[in-house]
């Protein structure tokens, strides 16, 4: 299984977005400094922005190819994402937002909820969670729905170490059990070493640097490297 970018095009103000990558590991860690096009990628596969050249393959499936006009829409496309924004429906429960995912079976949905922690929240309506709360239940939902690929945009954000760590490791025990191949935007080279076997950084829209994470943050610790590029791009 795979996710392959092929001539990606796609302006993005003061830069273009230009990726040509085939990610076929478990789980691909996309790591840069902010405004460098780490969530542009993502909507890209996710068909919430279209590229203005080149073409989008999961497994096989053409998704988007600009040249022949081709955008499958995001509901069609089998892709569980996490958005920074969590994007629940706020006029439905916990349970309903975890529901919305038809294709998860009820002893998925009751083991995620206990990962997650999200029993107390069931009731409750995303109003009255918190920011952190908000993203674990995305995160469920986004694991319920059986998808082709994951993509994954900061989604240990806003939780407490503890939680963090447990939710990192169902995720590792998804990677290993259901190898759903995996996007994964983080700005934390721990949860990039535990988590991914492939890690890219991008600069301003290209890709700097590529490698097993291990690798990549080592070489970045050498003396006069600088693995972040520059920031102040107010566009991610």
């Amino acid at each position: 299984m795979s996710v392959v970018l092929d001539g990606i095009r796609a302006p993005l103000g003061p830069f273009t977005l230009a990726v040509d990558l085939a990610a076929a590991a478990r789980v691909t860690a996309i790591f840069g400094a902010s405004g460098a096009g780490k969530t542009s990628l993502l909507e890209i596969v996710a068909g919430l922005r279209r590229p203005a050249a080149g073409r989008v393959v999961l497994n096989g499936r053409v998704l988007d190819d600009a040249g022949a006009g081709v955008h499958l829409p995001p509901r069609l496309r089998r892709v569980g994402y996490v958005p920074q924004d969590d994007t629940l429906f706020p006029h439905l429960s916990v349970a309903a937002n975890l529901g919305y995912a038809r294709a998860a079976s009820p002893s998925a949905a009751a083991r995620v909820a206990d990962v997650l922690e999200l029993g107390p929240l069931l009731s409750r309506r995303p109003a009255g969670l918190s920011g952190g709360e908000r993203r674990r239940v995305a995160l469920g939902r986004a694991l319920l729905s059986s998808p082709e690929v994951l993509l994954l945009d900061e989604p240990l954000t806003g939780l407490d170490a503890p939680l963090k760590e447990r939710v990192l490791t169902y995720l590792v025990r998804v990677r290993d059990t259901f190898a759903i191949p995996t996007l994964y935007v983080s700005h934390s080279p721990e949860e990039v070493v535990a988590l991914a076997d492939d890690v890219l950084v991008l600069d301003r829209g290209v890709l700097a640097l590529r490698g097993a994470p291990a690798a990549v943050f080592e070489l970045a610790s050498e003396p006069g490297y600088r693995l972040r590029p520059r920031p102040a791009e107010p566009h991610d």
